[in-house]
């Protein structure tokens, strides 16, 4: 399930709530209750490692980079 992270107003802490896709943009109220709350835009990190060197020309079925 994904996580967003929201900044309060009030105290101006930040937190993390996990929620489903579809409910991304409701409000969240902050952990010490209050309601003016923030979501932020949070960078996306995928890590990992590639045992192959990536396609030269876009890759795809044609190498145009789309699908014939």
């Amino acid at each position: 399930m994904p996580r967003y992270e929201f900044r309060c107003r009030t105290c101006d802490d930040t937190f993390e709530v996990s929620r489903p896709m579809a409910e991304s943009s409701a409000p969240a109220d902050c952990p010490a209750g209050h309601a003016d709350t923030v979501k932020l835009l949070s960078a996306v990190a995928v890590g990992g490692t590639s045992s192959a060197p990536a396609p030269v020309g876009g890759g795809g079925c044609c190498g145009g980079g789309g699908c014939c």
